[in-house]
C-alpha cells in the first residue's frame, strides 16, 4: 500500500531524511511482512465495521497477545483503500515506536505526532502520543477514524476525554485486552453521550487458549497472603507504604530462592513495587550469579533499549521493572513471570501476566511466582473477565456505605482504643505492623484453580438467567448479573450472557436474599 505511490526505495530515503528513522530500520521496509490473519481476527474486523454503522465509539475488546496491532494494521489498510486520515493514538512514547515499527513492517507509511520526534504530519495515517496531541492540539488536522491503544486509560484521562470531544463526530475504536476500567461508557456532555457506546469482543482468553493462540498458566504463592496493615488508595494499594511493606531482605532473599527452585535457568520478567525494591531484586539475583537487569520510568531510552534487546536476544536471565513493562511489551519466548508486587486492580494484574501467556515454538504453559497474593484476591487470569462496559454510576443492589472505622482493643492491657488510633493511651503499646507478603523458603504452593459447586452448565445458565431477570425487575444495571454469578460461582459468566432473563426460582430468591443480609450485616455502624 503505497499512500504516496513512491518506490521502496523512494520511501526509504524519505523515512530517513524525515528524521528519527535509523538507516537500518529504513533499509528493513524492503523485506515486508505478509499480514496473515487468523479466522477470529477477520470475524472481529467485520463486526467492528457492523458497529461502526450504528454508533461512534466502539471498543476492540482482545486478550493480551491476540494481535490488536494486527486487527489495527489490517482496519488501516482498508481505512486508507478508501481515502481515509486515520490517527493511530498511543499512551507512552515506548508504543509511539513499537507501532511506528510495525506500521513499516506492513507496508504503512505513516507520520509521526511524539515530541520532538513529529515528523511528516502530511500522511494519511499519523502515529501520535497522546501527551503530545494534548499539549499541541493546533497540529491536529481532521481525521475520519481514530484507533485509541490500550483504551482502558480513556475513562480516567482528561487528555482522551478532550480528544474525545474535538471529534465526537468521527469514527473511533479503541482497543484494549482490559475493557471493563470503571466509566468507560460514563455519560459526557462534551462528547454528545457515552465515552464508548458499545464493545466488540473478539474472542475470550479462554476460546484463545482452546485454539492455541496463548498458553495456560500454573501459579505458586503464598497459601495465606495478608496485606491488611497497606491502605487502599483510589482502589489500590498504598504505594509508599506498600513498598516499605515489601522491599526487605528476607523477601528478596525469597524471591531468588523460589525462582530457583521452580525455574532454574529459565528467562523471566519481574514486576517489582518500587524502584529501590527492583533493584535490590536484581542485585540479590546477581549475588547468586544470575544475569539480571532493571528498568524504570526513568532509564534513559538508551539504555533501555540496550536493556531490552539484551533481554529478548536470550543475554539476560532475568529484567526486573517498575510499571513500564506490564502494556506493549513483547517477548513471547518468555514464560516465567515473578510478580513482588501486591495489586487489588484486575486491569493490571491481567496486563502484567498477559506477558508471558503468548505461544512461542515449545513453549506449552507459563509459569507465574506470585509473592504478593494477588492470586487470591484475582483468581487466574487466564479466567474470563467481566466484559461489560461500566458508566461510572454506583453498583445496585450492593451496599454503598462506607464501613466506618472500628474500635479496637490493646492486646496488651486490653484497654478499647478509638478508631483509627494506634498507639494505646492506656499503657503506650504500639503493635508493630507484620510484614504483609512475609514468607519463608518452600512456603509457596501451587494454586488450584477456584470451583464453585457441582453445578451443570444447565444449572448456571439458568442461575445467570434469573439474576438478570431480578437485575431487570429491580432496576439495577447488567453488572449486578455478573457480579452475583462471580460471588457464587467465582468465574465470569461470559459463557451466559446470550441467554433470555427467566423467572427467579424461590432457592434463587434466598440465595439473593442471603447475600443482602450479609451485606447489610457488612456495613451496620459500630455502636456508641
Amino acid at each position: 500500500m503505497m499512500l504516496l505511490n513512491e518506490t521502496l526505495e523512494e520511501r526509504a530515503a524519505i523515512a530517513e531524511f524525515d528524521g528519527g528513522q535509523s538507516r537500518a530500520v529504513a533499509e528493513k521496509i524492503a523485506g515486508l511482512a505478509p499480514l496473515v490473519m487468523h479466522p477470529f481476527q477477520n470475524t472481529a474486523i467485520q463486526t467492528v465495521f457492523s458497529a461502526l454503522r450504528s454508533v461512534n465509539r466502539i471498543v476492540l475488546y482482545l486478550p493480551t497477545g491476540a494481535g490488536k496491532t494486527i486487527l489495527a494494521v489490517k482496519i488501516i489498510h482498508l481505512g486508507v483503500q478508501k481515502s481515509r486520515r486515520i490517527l493511530f493514538v498511543c499512551n507512552r512514547i515506548e508504543l509511539v515506536n513499537q507501532t511506528s515499527e510495525k506500521f513499516y513492517k506492513y507496508d504503512i507509511t505513516h507520520g509521526i505526532l511524539q515530541g520532538q520526534n513529529t515528523r511528516t504530519m502530511y500522511a494519511s495515517v499519523i502515529v501520535a502520543s497522546i501527551q503530545t496531541i494534548d499539549r499541541r492540539p493546533e497540529i491536529l488536522e481532521d481525521f475520519d477514524l481514530l484507533i485509541v491503544d490500550e483504551a482502558h486509560g480513556c475513562a480516567g484521562s482528561l487528555a482522551y476525554h478532550r480528544l474525545f470531544a474535538r471529534f465526537k463526530d468521527k469514527k473511533i475504536v479503541g482497543l484494549t485486552a482490559t475493557p471493563f476500567a470503571r466509566g468507560m461508557a460514563k455519560h459526557h456532555d462534551a462528547i454528545g453521550g457515552p465515552l464508548f457506546e458499545d464493545m466488540v469482543i473478539g474472542e475470550t482468553i479462554s476460546g484463545l487458549i482452546a485454539s492455541g493462540h496463548l498458553v495456560d498458566c500454573d501459579i505458586y504463592g503464598p497459601t495465606e497472603p495478608d496485606l491488611s496493615g497497606v491502605p487502599i488508595v483510589a482502589g489500590d494499594y498504598h504505594q509508599e507504604k506498600l513498598e516499605e511493606a515489601v522491599d526487605k531482605p528476607q523477601l528478596v532473599g525469597d524471591i531468588v530462592t523460589h525462582k530457583l527452585r521452580l525455574a532454574r535457568g529459565q528467562q523471566a520478567i519481574v514486576f517489582a513495587t518500587g524502584i529501590a525494591h527492583s533493584k535490590h531484586i536484581v542485585e540479590e539475583f546477581r549475588a547468586r550469579g544470575i544475569t539480571a537487569e532493571h528498568i524504570d520510568a526513568y532509564t534513559p531510552e538508551i539504555e533501555r533499549k540496550r536493556i531490552v534487546q539484551g533481554f529478548k536476544r536470550g543475554l539476560t536471565e532475568i529484567l526486573s521493572n517498575v510499571g513500564v513493562l506490564a502494556e506493549g511489551f513483547d517477548a513471547p519466548a518468555v514464560s516465567v513471570m515473578i510478580l513482588a508486587r501486591p495489586t487489588r486492580s484486575l486491569i493490571r494484574y491481567i496486563q502484567m501476566a498477559g506477558r508471558v501467556l503468548r505461544t512461542h515454538p515449545g513453549k506449552t504453559k507459563a509459569l507465574i511466582i506470585d509473592h504478593s497474593g494477588t492470586c487470591h484476591r484475582l483468581g487466574y487470569p487466564t479466567e474470563n473477565l467481566p466484559l461489560v462496559l461500566d458508566d461510572g454510576k454506583p453498583i445496585e443492589g450492593k451496599a454503598q456505605d462506607k464501613k466506618e472505622p472500628e474500635a479496637k482493643l490493646c492486646t496488651s492491657c486490653q484497654y478499647l482504643k478509638p478508631p483509627k488510633v494506634t498507639t494505646c493511651p492506656q499503657c503506650g503499646f504500639k503493635p508493630e505492623r507484620q510484614s504483609e507478603v512475609e514468607t519463608e523458603d518452600g512456603d509457596l504452593q501451587k494454586v488450584t484453580r477456584r470451583k464453585g459447586k457441582d453445578f451443570s452448565a444447565a444449572d448456571k445458565a439458568r442461575f445467570y438467567a434469573e439474576l438478570m431477570w431480578y437485575g431487570k425487575q429491580k432496576g439495577y444495571r447488567p453488572s449486578y448479573a455478573l457480579a452475583a454469578f462471580r460471588e457464587r460461582f467465582q468465574a465470569w459468566p461470559y459463557n451466559y450472557r446470550s441467554i433470555t432473563p427467566a423467572t427467579p426460582t424461590l432457592d434463587t430468591l434466598n440465595w439473593i436474599k442471603s447475600r443482602n443480609i450479609a451485606r447489610a450485616k457488612s456495613t451496620r455502624r459500630t455502636p456508641q
